[in-house]
């Protein structure tokens, strides 16, 4: 039902995601649904989307296993890029469309979703810093480059083309190239005796 609900959030949003639609994607009892998340629901979302932000994360620390950080990030695009692709243009983050709509009879979801993106953004900010980017600019970072993939992954679907990835894939790579060229200390070239 998690993995059921995360696909539907990908594609039809939050409001749409309903119990009904959880339960006919799933093939899960009726009775199922509220035997374990007795939250109903707004637990069963929140959940899913805590699942999802698991399984990205899971990505990014895959990624991240890369010696060189720019590969890393182009990695973490590639796999949005695809993503988008195998959909044909119709899934995008189940984070985003929790986190866009207004949940004023569960705003935990709102919370859950800032924590999922501030987990990513701490994710790439550590992946930074071991490559010798100071604390600050290394959040300021990563915090463009999951905005900048998610604002990529909203405007590909609704251009229905991997073009907007691909371009803020390619000046994220080049920005990260400058940043790693002016931030790693100079090899030392003079021959000592």
């Amino acid at each position: 039902m998690l993995r059921s609900t995360a696909a539907l959030l990908r594609e039809y949003g939050a409001s749409a995601t309903s119990i009904d639609r959880v339960l006919a994607h799933s093939g899960a009892p009726r009775g199922s649904v509220y035997h374990h998340f007795p939250g109903g629901r707004t637990q069963l979302v929140e959940e899913a989307v805590r699942l999802a932000g698991s399984f990205m994360a899971g990505v990014i620390d895959t990624a991240m296993q890369a010696d060189d950080p720019v590969e890393a990030i182009d990695t973490f695009f590639t796999v949005w890029r695809d993503r988008l692709v195998e959909s044909s243009f119709r899934a995008g983050c189940p984070i985003v469309a929790v986190a866009v709509e207004t949940n004023d009879e569960a705003p935990q979801l709102v919370r859950t979703a800032g924590a999922v993106f501030a987990g990513w953004q701490d994710a790439f900010t550590a992946l930074f810093r071991r490559h010798q980017i100071p604390e600050d600019r290394g959040r300021r970072l990563a915090a463009l480059i999951v905005a900048a993939e998610e604002g990529a992954v909203v405007m590909g679907r609704a251009q229905q083309s991997t073009e907007p990835i691909e371009a803020v894939a390619a000046e994220i790579h080049d920005l990260l190239i400058h940043t790693l060229s002016t931030t790693r200390p100079a090899t030392d070239t003079v021959s000592r005796p």
